[in-house]
């Protein structure tokens, strides 16, 4: 199957079952054909030298007890869309540490709900309360600073919380019949908006959180995670440690956040040589009288648009996620909801939106288009970078 379809099916499907609540693998053996067998271990295997093979042991795909308690802590920014686009920009982070040749990947195991709970908390001050959210924690852990005096009161003086989620990827390597920890990617969810309430059920304020605190802070923070990584006996003073900072979106926004900088400490708790990331995230159409990024993608996306709308004028809406790097356009995923979903229609659809996307989408960039209706998933229409032809696929029902 086309490489770039397979993905996007899996992140639909993905999609629709987060809506559910926190995934479970503990059934599923894996789709992929398992490639190397390893005394009680497994691979999922893989048909691109760019994706790394996951371990499954047992049968069963190991989850992480941090990844599912970070998307709620604190009842703070609860979108989604940063839990996915953080885990992807780590794994592209650690493919320039640890090559997809030689590593395997690993969901979490370092990290227990009881640490990551810990590591999340604020600092116990003058100003804790007792019933606050956080009270169930070893607040000496605590990676977000004590309340102050103003914590109730004023959005731009109090202590705002800064980290809202952990993320940690562990990078194995075979030896002999099993595997050996190789490697660890850590993620800091650093808010760039911290929600708050001054009294319990009452109104949703934020306190804004710049880009310079908010990249202090988390690289503060990331000399304290490397520290605690080090004493845990799996890791060692020797094991490599990447440490990035995420800058999340607010909870509103269609979109993920970025990285904004990781550091590489391959031994030792000396933490230096940090890299910035020049990453941007943005939904078209843009609205609020806000400013593309860029006006030719914009324009692009806009005529992309009219043409689509001219020809099936009953459409629901057409947004666009689109992702910079370096400057340039890295990838556009478009939705395209309809209120029609006959299987002629669909059909004639998908083929108009794939003649309209090669005429006037920009070329050089991953493009993804989801056709949707309420019954869900209709068509998908996608062209890798590299490509000039888009490849389409029609769900059809028996």
């Amino acid at each position: 199957m086309n490489k770039t379809l397979k993905i996007a099916l899996t992140g639909a499907v993905l999609l629709l079952l987060a809506g559910c609540g926190k995934l479970n693998f503990d059934n599923d053996s894996g789709s992929g054909s398992t490639s190397t067998k390893a005394g009680s271990f497994t691979t999922t295997g893989t048909n691109d030298s760019g994706t790394y093979q996951g371990i499954i042991q047992g049968g069963k795909y190991k989850t992480s007890q941090a990844r599912g308690l970070t998307l709620t802590q604190n009842n703070q920014n609860g979108n989604t869309f940063n839990v996915r686009s953080m885990e992807d920009g780590l794994q592209t982070i650690a493919q320039g540490q640890f090559a997809t040749d030689k590593y395997y990947f690993e969901e979490g195991q370092l990290l227990t709900t009881a640490t990551t709970e810990n590591w999340l908390a604020r600092q116990k001050g003058k100003y804790s309360k007792k019933n606050d959210q956080d009270s169930f924690a070893d607040n000496s852990l605590g990676l977000n600073p004590a309340k102050n005096k103003y914590n109730d009161s004023d959005a731009n003086k109090r202590n705002p919380i800064y980290l809202q989620q952990i993320l940690e990827q562990d990078y194995m390597v075979k030896n002999g019949s099993s595997f050996s920890l190789g490697g660890v990617a850590i993620a800091l969810g650093m808010n760039s908006v911290d929600y708050f309430q001054k009294e319990k059920y009452g109104a949703t304020y934020q306190t804004n959180i710049s880009d310079s605190k908010l990249t202090s802070e988390g690289k503060a923070m990331a000399a304290k995670v490397i520290q605690r990584f080090r004493r845990m006996k799996k890791v060692g003073n020797n094991t490599p440690i990447i440490v990035g900072i995420y800058k999340q979106t607010k909870q509103d926004s269609l979109v993920g956040g970025t990285f904004v900088s990781y550091v590489v400490s391959k031994s030792g708790t000396n933490v230096s040589n940090w890299k910035s990331v020049d990453e941007q995230n943005e939904v078209l159409p843009v609205v609020n009288g806000n400013k593309a990024i860029n006006s030719t993608v914009a324009n692009n996306f806009s005529d992309f648009t009219n043409q689509i709308k001219s020809f099936f004028p009953t459409l629901a809406g057409i947004t666009s996620q689109v992702h910079y790097k370096n400057g340039a356009l890295a990838g556009m995923n478009i939705t395209i909801n309809t209120q029609f979903y006959g299987q002629t229609e669909i059909n004639s659809f998908t083929q108009y939106v794939s003649t309209a996307a090669s005429k006037y989408l920009p070329s050089g960039a991953d493009i993804n288009i989801s056709i949707q209706s309420v019954q869900g998933m209709q068509a998908f229409v996608a062209r890798k970078a590299t490509e000039k032809s888009y490849y389409t696929h029609v769900f059809s029902s028996y």
